[in-house]
């Protein structure tokens, strides 16, 4: 005797994580609004109460041209987090965890497991400016004969004012040579720079706007003495007993897809080793015909030879950079994550650089407020769990950034932290007046100190290097296009809350929206403290979209 399939639905925000082994917590959420140039995302969740395979799924609204519907996919995470991670988690044990945003089936079917729940989501993603009013998106499940098993009906009000341009610079490292290593490709090869265009193009499309420039291989994460695949875009040819002649036909390639997909700036990298500046980052030289390593580990950074070739290559560069008439947005950098032990090191470099580029940016992540109170920093990055200092000085402009050590209160991004975490930092920007924000794992898929390259859909951690999340937003498509992430989406979310409090600003002024946005609280936001729950932001976001309506109601 059969019995009937139990097939259940809910709507869902996009700040719900859905576990296959746990009961779904959250309340339906079925209404959202956005304004007219706004990506909007929301999920559905589906649980079967038996194994039911190719189970068909449509989108049907007005706006269809502009949705998509992917499946929630579920990657291993070995380390979730840290021994001593703070409270605010999903949860602290190994396993299974939602972050990839998987194509459909070419028959758009998903399957049904036995009592697990899963999720889809359903993104808007406007191509121009939509047209204000109230649409209805329908999600349809279907079994293979053709019977309806379930559908939710998700109503979206676009509002008639559209987000301002992006003020916030901000750069996910980009690390061209795990593209390479992936795909098994040559180094800009034709292939290679068709992966780094598709990549560079997603980025854009989710708030970054500024691209780690490879001008020789980035000294980042890696072991000290061993080396990553050379991605270098210059061309570095020995033109006699310590001379050098330089070429930037790659690097010419390189700013062409970064404006073509819209990035503005270019973040050169790093021109000393990370944790020190003691050592010269891998620069291959043409030495009459043949290609070798002329400077790396074994070259000290403060030792004639090196520093003779930086103020060659320098003059060069800007050259470059004056003839394509960018000189407002090119940034550099000295050395990654310095240490109070590393001043010595680090200041010679730092004023050798600062010597070459009087007019130009040099910023560097880095905790130690005693680097800029030296003057060794123009522009320091501070972490964001120690950026107190740099705010009590009021250091501007000033930018921030997170990585695997900031777990404990502050906002972040691992798989195991709610998703409200990670996009309450778009409020904190605002508050904080912050110029910009730097992470260093838009793509990483190596293991930690780049000992070996991973399968970043079964190593989330970097060989247990850093908590899952961390080091990747990106997965490789196996079409050679990025596939997205529950985080990336996110992230861009609180890109977009800042620039909806920016625009509300221009409307009823910088104290009003800062009053609102704290007057339920028992504390002023800071990086530290703020409100947990994602109700909190949803509804708080919705009180931002009410009050620009007003606005223009009232015009």
């Amino acid at each position: 005797m059969s019995h009937s399939v139990l097939f259940e639905t809910r709507l869902l925000s996009s700040l719900s994580k859905v576990f296959a082994d746990q009961e779904l917590s959250e309340a339906s959420y079925n209404r959202g609004s956005a304004l007219r140039n706004e990506a909007y995302s929301f999920q559905v969740a589906y649980r079967s109460d038996r194994l039911l395979k190719n189970i068909r799924v449509s989108l049907h609204s007005e706006l269809n041209e502009a949705l998509s519907v992917r499946s929630v996919g579920l990657v291993p995470s070995e380390l979730p987090g840290y021994h001593d991670q703070d409270d605010c988690v999903l949860r602290s044990t190994p396993g299974l965890y939602p972050d990839p945003l998987l194509p459909l089936s070419s028959e758009a079917t998903v399957t049904g497991y036995p009592h697990q729940w899963r999720s889809l989501w359903v993104t808007l993603q406007p191509k121009g400016l939509l047209s204000a009013g109230t649409y209805d998106i329908t999600l349809r499940f279907e079994s293979q004969s053709g019977d309806t098993l379930g559908e939710e009906v998700f109503r979206l009000d676009i509002l008639g004012a559209s987000l301002p341009e992006q003020k916030l610079i901000h750069t996910e490292w980009f690390h061209a040579d795990c593209l390479a290593t992936y795909y098994n490709v040559e180094v800009f090869s034709e292939s290679h720079w068709r992966l780094i265009d598709k990549f560079i193009q997603t980025a854009a499309q989710h708030g970054m706007n500024m691209m780690l420039t490879p001008l020789f291989t980035p000294p980042l994460d890696t072991q000290v003495g061993g080396e990553r695949p050379t991605v270098q875009l210059v061309d570095v040819e020995s033109a006699g007993t310590g001379t050098y002649r330089f070429g930037f036909e790659r690097l010419d390639r390189w700013l062409d897809i970064c404006e073509r997909n819209g990035i503005r700036y270019l973040e050169f990298s790093h021109f000393f080793t990370q944790w020190g500046a003691k050592h010269a980052p891998k620069i291959i030289v043409n030495n009459g015909g043949h290609e070798e390593k002329r400077f790396g580990w074994e070259t000290d950074a403060a030792g004639g030879e090196y520093e003779s070739f930086i103020r060659q290559f320098v003059p060069a560069l800007l050259k470059w950079i004056e003839e394509k008439g960018i000189q407002d947005r090119c940034y550099f950098h000295v050395s990654d994550e310095p240490h109070a032990s590393h001043q010595e090191s680090y200041g010679y470099a730092s004023r050798l650089m600062s010597e070459l580029l009087p007019d130009y940016p040099i910023i560097d992540a880095l905790s130690d407020i005693a680097y800029y109170e030296q003057g060794l920093v123009q522009r320091p990055i501070p972490a964001s769990n120690h950026i107190e200092p740099f705010l009590e000085s009021q250091v501007e402009p000033l930018w921030t950034y997170y990585c695997c050590s900031q777990y404990q209160e502050v906002s972040n991004r691992f798989f195991n932290l709610p998703s409200a975490r990670n996009r309450i930092l778009g409020i904190q920007l605002y508050k904080f007046n912050i110029q910009g924000f730097l992470h260093w794992g838009y793509n990483f898929w190596n293991s930690q100190f780049s000992i070996r390259a991973i399968d970043p859909y079964q190593v989330t951690d970097a060989d247990a290097g850093f908590p899952s999340g961390d080091p990747f937003l990106v997965y490789p498509g196996v079409d050679g296009r990025p596939v997205e992430s529950i985080r990336l989406k996110v992230f861009f979310e609180a890109l977009q809350d800042l620039r909806a409090l920016q625009l509300l600003e221009t409307q009823i002024g910088r104290e009003a929206v800062m009053k609102a946005l704290e007057e339920d609280l028992e504390e002023p936001i800071t990086f530290k403290r703020y409100p947990r729950d994602m109700e909190w932001l949803l509804s708080k976001r919705q009180w931002v979209n009410d009050k620009i309506q007003e606005r223009l109601a009232v015009k």
